[in-house]
């Protein structure tokens, strides 16, 4: 992946489930020996169950109800993909392992006994207590529209904030990419022709809603305004105009 920046403040591995869950479109479920693609299907409860429509008549549901008692009847599948094409777009992957339960004249009810989120650090087993009582990021359901936004509409303030990076972080760069953003920080994929690295800028202050957002922005971008211009991309322009 190449070298990655140190990381500052971020959310924890239950926040950043909780996350995954909440904003994921579609998901893979192993039941029974076979895999089904549900898209648009599941919703999520408070406490990080998850409510499944699945045919009646379905493989799913027959092997939610035979499963052997004291065995999983089911392993869940999220993928957290980066908003932006990016290289190696998946940024986190969620694995749930528990019991399907029908409800009367409703989806099938999933809960889970355990919990396991992939990041590019590694894999990490989520605590099911923390789980349960973590709420989603509350930038999550908007990071989509706003690193679009970013990423288009304002390549200038992309390239602006690579003065807050260390400049041998940026060594070799051809692309910088707004790659995530959360109550935290933002984080910027570093691509090269054959590598890439993420770097993560801290906000000063945790932002809670989108109006927060835009003023620790504002702040990044008046630091990266006073900073240096790194030599990495002084040196690159050049070439490119060499």
């Amino acid at each position: 992946m190449g070298d990655t920046q140190d990381w500052a403040a971020g959310p924890g591995a239950a926040q950043r489930a909780r996350s995954v869950l909440a904003t994921a479109w579609s998901c893979a479920v192993t039941a029974g020996g076979a895999r089904e693609e549900y898209v648009g299907a599941h919703t999520v409860t408070e406490d990080g169950g998850v409510l499944l429509d699945a045919p009646e008549d379905g493989a799913l549901v027959t092997a939610a109800l035979c499963a052997p008692r004291g065995e999983p009847s089911a392993v869940l599948e999220f993928a957290d993909a980066a908003p932006v094409p990016v290289r190696e777009r998946i940024r986190a992957r969620l694995w749930l392992a528990g019991w399907f339960t029908p409800v009367a004249g409703g989806p099938l009810l999933f809960r889970p006994t355990r919990v396991v989120l992939r990041r590019p650090s590694g894999a990490v087993l989520v605590d099911l207590a923390e789980f349960a009582a973590a709420r989603s990021d509350p930038l999550a359901a908007a990071e989509a529209r706003l690193l679009t936004h970013l990423a288009a509409a304002h390549p200038d303030a992309v390239e602006r904030l690579t003065r807050l990076v260390r400049p041998e972080s940026l060594h070799a760069a051809t692309r910088v990419t707004p790659l995530a953003v959360d109550r935290h920080g933002l984080t910027l994929r570093v691509e090269r022709v054959r590598a890439h690295g993420d770097v993560r800028l801290a906000f000063h202050a945790p932002a809670d809603d989108v109006t927060q957002l835009t003023e620790r922005m504002h702040a990044l971008l008046a630091r990266a305004s006073a900073a240096a211009c790194p030599r990495a991309l002084q040196r690159q322009r050049a070439d490119g105009d060499g």
